[in-house]
């Protein structure tokens, strides 16, 4: 197990003694207004894509528009199949590869244009990927509409997820991140259903293409939304500070944390922690991606970051996001409006325990929800191959095996949602410093967007060639899951974002940060050792 080092908690000393709620703070109230639809809002793109994918594979006319379909016998029973597995995993595939050729830019474009440039450029660039999206004649130009969406994204998810972090009150900073990666759900749920109201449009009682045109062509509302109202939001004030902007960065931080009162010693302790340590951490920043690998520190940040990547997309989530349909059917629920109307009761429960658990994880240490969310994902699984097992074993005669294995599905959500859907993000800003926080993003995008790519291209495989069976495969991933984050994964619960800047380097650096703070407070004439209020 390793234990993280405690950096100097003056501020959350600070922090504890204000006892007033957000929402009686005007300022900070209409701030969190605003960072929902432009930040936490960004992973309904997310959703709405992974969703969108799964609920067409369900709609007649999206199937024989871009496929070639056909009866054939699959395992003595007669069934259409419009796309072999290879070409299902492609279409679903694409959009991660286009958020890995985005990857390397990502940090580079926030560094030098600011995070809110960066969230209007990836919401522009998702605009046109639906438009294009909506108006593809052929299979070709789908996909490549869909790797252009999946281009955008990255800008957006990177810069909306530090941003988050970094203008969030550090009281709230853990429910915002963890309400972030709840919001795909929101997307999930509203593709779910628009696409089961448009599966029931008919021309001479044959499905419509506007059936998937109208669902594809909406992917562009959040982005839309990011677009319109982005500029409306405060810059990060840490990019600020990156940038030599002090004043402004210290007048967003008094409008927003302290109600406009200049003389809050909050916010003037936030100035002095915030200037101290992204001082430290540029003097020893390259500003390059090798930065993720010059220290033994930092190393260790990269790999925890390469492991979420792995994670967050090989559990089996990406069997349910993008192929619920087809396991549906291997279950015997074959009726198109049977599967969306349990596709959108699986994706509304899957909202409701994502935003409830986003609101309760924070309270407990990170550390110990990830191996709750670990341990549940793996007796889920097993219970899900063993009753799939014996009902298609048993040539789908045993009902009630069948209908166990959809408890199990239902029940796989809130064990992911515990861990990887909730503390993703807030586990990430919490490990990597601000001069390596977008890279270190980017780089768990990478792995992730990569293991997306892989996953969902090869699940159609996986299902055909060994059926239940493959179920088995994640069993024992998630197993080892469970083992890495109990050697592995430190605790970084109930600290601000720079007392744990320094957690791997050691006591002395730490030591040099608390004093170099310590200096910049007497320099400004603070006294923390008397009790304060917070205006």
């Amino acid at each position: 197990m390793v234990v993280a080092h405690e950096g100097d908690p003056v501020l959350t000393r600070l922090i504890e003694g204000d006892t007033i709620p957000w929402y009686k703070k005007k300022n900070l109230r209409n701030l969190y207004l605003l960072l929902f639809p432009t930040c936490m809002g960004i992973e309904i793109t997310s959703g709405f894509d992974s969703q969108l994918i799964n609920s067409l594979q369900g709609v007649d006319s999206w199937k024989h528009y871009f496929g070639h379909c056909e009866k054939v016998l699959v395992k003595g029973k007669m069934q259409t199949v419009c796309f072999n597995a290879s070409m299902t995993g492609i279409i679903s595939a694409c959009y991660a590869l286009g958020a890995i050729c985005a990857l390397p830019f990502v940090p580079m474009f926030n560094q030098r244009f600011g995070r809110r440039w960066s969230i209007f450029f990836g919401s522009a660039v998702s605009i046109l990927g639906a438009i294009l999206q909506g108006l593809a004649v052929n299979l070709p130009m789908y996909i490549v509409s869909r790797m252009i969406l999946g281009f955008g994204i990255p800008f957006c998810i990177i810069s909306g997820s530090a941003m988050l972090g970094e203008l969030g009150y550090p009281k709230e900073r853990p429910f915002l991140t963890a309400l972030f990666n709840s919001s795909y759900f929101i997307g999930s749920l509203t593709a779910a259903a628009i696409t089961m109201g448009t599966n029931r449009m008919t021309v001479n009682g044959i499905s419509s293409n506007w059936a998937w045109r109208i669902p594809s062509f909406l992917q562009l509302v959040p982005s839309l939304v990011q677009l319109t109202l982005i500029f409306f939001l405060p810059e990060s004030p840490r990019y600020l500070i990156s940038k030599d902007r002090r004043e402004e960065a210290f007048n967003i931080l008094a409008h927003y944390h302290s109600e406009g009162d200049r003389n809050s010693l909050i916010v003037k302790a936030e100035m002095a922690q915030i200037e101290t340590t992204i001082r430290i951490e540029m003097d020893a920043s390259k500003q390059t991606y090798l930065d993720l690998f010059r220290t033994s520190g930092m190393r260790r940040r990269a790999f925890l970051g390469m492991m979420l990547g792995f994670f967050t997309q090989w559990s089996g989530n990406t069997l349910i996001s993008y192929y619920f349909m087809k396991v549906l059917g291997m279950l015997g629920i074959n009726n198109s409006n049977t599967q969306q109307v349990i596709n959108v009761g699986n994706t509304a429960w899957g909202l409701v325990n994502a935003t409830a658990i986003a609101l309760i994880v924070t309270r407990f240490p990170r550390r110990r929800m990830f191996l709750v969310c670990t341990i549940g994902m793996f007796c889920c699984y097993a219970g899900w191959a063993a009753c799939m097992g014996v009902f298609l074993e048993g040539n789908s005669k045993n009902v009630i095996a069948g209908r166990m294995a959809l408890f199990f599905i239902f029940a796989y959500s809130p064990m992911y949602n515990i861990g990887y859907n909730s503390l993703t993000y807030t586990y990430l800003i919490e490990i990597f410093p601000y001069a390596e926080r977008t890279r270190g993003i980017a780089f768990f995008q990478f792995w992730a967007r990569g293991a997306n790519f892989f996953s969902t291209f090869v699940n159609p495989i996986g299902l055909d060639a060994i059926s239940w069976r493959y179920l088995l495969v994640f069993c024992v991933w998630v197993l080892f899951e469970v083992v890495v984050v109990y050697i592995l994964f430190p605790e970084t619960y109930n600290r601000t974002l720079e007392e744990l800047a320094f957690i791997y380097e050691g006591q002395d650096i730490q030591n040099r940060q608390a004093i170099a703070t310590e200096k910049q407070i007497q320099a400004q004439e603070f006294d923390f050792g008397k009790s304060c209020e917070v205006y």
